[in-house]
């Protein structure tokens, strides 16, 4: 067995898991590596000194890479640093974050694979690529399900009167935002998606609310109605799902997709175990 290196990044943090011909794993965490804020250059840097001085061994084979801006016109980018760093010359793939998640929920079989976090997004994978994606389009066109979406659905009931008052007041009382805060940090300050995701907990605690539950609801029925309907297999392929919110939202969600007549795969917070799995050598 090869002793691999394998990638889950983000913009704000990368979890690397080396795994050994014995089976053991070595974890690292360093900063996120986003080939579209950073050059090879700025990634190489990186790798140089906050990653080898942490691996216990020069000797990596391969290396299996999965980001969040790793596209097919960034990925060469990824993969150039990648190789000059650790000095291999070939078993170097970068792929997107969704093919990570794919390969994290569905393992070597077909399914349907969704992010539900701060955006969203979802594929259909085969076993071994992904087949189709429908456009997430981001929080304003889009992203439904997401937890900026969630948050945008519950600041405009909120701001507009459509919840019953005690929840109004409750809103209030836990984050001290008049109608005028929230315009400024959604219409002019930078990164408002975070700043919508960031009222999940509020839902989360309130989500015995029958109002709030249903808010919630609603959002999931519109990310599988938009999204997940749109694949070739949706009535009996298993749908996974993973991220933040997928997982603390994961009996309401349960429940729409049982309303759906869809059927629920994984659930999981983060793809490290999976993708570890995934590339462990099949008898």
């Amino acid at each position: 067995m090869k002793t691999i290196l394998i990638a889950d990044s983000g913009s704000t943090k990368t979890d690397w898991c080396l795994l050994h011909q014995d089976g053991t794993v070595t974890r690292v965490q360093t900063k996120g590596l986003n080939p579209f804020h950073m050059t090879k250059e700025e990634i190489g840097e990186e790798l140089k000194t906050a990653l080898l001085p942490k691996l216990p061994t020069s000797e990596v084979c391969g290396v299996y890479f999965y980001g969040a801006g790793c596209t097919p016109e960034k990925q060469p980018v990824v993969a150039q640093a990648l190789c000059d760093c650790l000095m291999i010359t070939d078993d170097c793939e970068v792929a997107s974050d969704m093919l990570g998640a794919a390969r994290a929920i569905c393992g070597h079989k077909p399914g349907i694979a969704c992010i539900l976090g701060t955006g969203s997004n979802s594929c259909a994978f085969d076993g071994r690529k992904i087949i189709k994606n429908v456009s997430p389009l981001g929080y304003i066109l889009g992203d439904e399900g997401s937890g900026a979406v969630l948050g945008r659905m519950l600041l405009g009931d909120i701001m507009k009167n459509q919840m019953p008052q005690h929840i109004i007041e409750r809103f209030h009382e836990k984050y001290h935002f008049t109608n005028a805060d929230i315009i400024e940090r959604v219409y002019r300050q930078k990164l408002p998606n975070r700043f919508l995701a960031g009222f999940a907990p509020f839902l989360y605690e309130n989500i015995n609310e029958p109002c709030i539950e249903a808010l919630v609801k609603d959002g999931f029925r519109s990310f599988l109605r938009r999204n997940v309907r749109q694949y070739d297999g949706w009535e009996s392929l298993p749908i996974g799902f993973i991220g933040s919110i997928a997982t603390v939202f994961r009996i309401q969600l349960g429940d729409v997709l049982a309303e759906e007549h869809m059927h629920q795969g994984q659930i999981i917070q983060a793809p490290m175990e999976g993708l570890v799995e995934f590339h462990k050598p099949r008898a």
